[in-house]
């Protein structure tokens, strides 16, 4: 089997590792091994130091989401499907992840700051707002939104606004297979 890679990003409490977990256990169910890789693990990995405000800026991120992506297309190569959850918004790394990683499937996580702002489960909405955090993707950091995503799931709409991470990873496993990728 040809491995492959699916990138599920968004914003800091988009839901990424909810649905990437729900996700896993969907295509572990199926007959795959899949492998789960999350961006605040990977961070750690990386050893990413969180109290350097330049570990947090727009180049930095771009260069750790580059990594992220070459760990991608190892696993991958070696025939591995590999979910990963990042934020790493960013137009440079969409066009590598599609020039470079065969069986590339992005997902795109779009939830409204204001609802983003009431999930909060890190405080790094708070804590930018309290003046204690700088450098957060979508508030002062400048990130891009995926121009062409494979999935959009688009929590402004009212077909996923109420939707549980069980039912939207059911929509994702749906359009994998789809598109013939498990």
């Amino acid at each position: 089997m040809t491995g492959q890679v699916i990138w599920i990003t968004g914003l800091s409490g988009a839901g990424k590792t909810t649905i990437a977990n729900e996700l896993t256990a969907r295509l572990r169910k199926s007959g795959l091994q899949p492998i789960l890789l999350d961006g605040d693990i990977l961070r750690s990995l990386f050893k990413v130091p969180h109290d350097k405000i330049d570990s947090h800026n727009r180049e930095s991120r771009i260069k750790l989401a580059l990594k992220y992506a070459q760990m991608c297309k190892l696993l991958s190569s070696q025939g591995f499907v590999v979910v990963i959850a990042t934020i790493s918004m960013f137009n440079e790394v969409y066009a590598w992840n599609r020039e470079n990683l065969p069986n590339y499937f992005e997902v795109y996580l779009k939830v409204p700051l204001e609802e983003l702002r009431h999930r909060d489960p890190k405080y790094i909405y708070q804590r930018h707002d309290d003046g204690d955090l700088r450098n957060v993707a979508g508030l002062d950091l400048l990130v891009d939104q995926p121009y062409s995503s494979h999935l959009t799931l688009d929590f402004e709409t009212q077909s996923f606004i109420w939707k549980s991470p069980s039912h939207l990873a059911d929509h994702l496993m749906s359009a994998l297979e789809e598109v013939g990728r498990v």
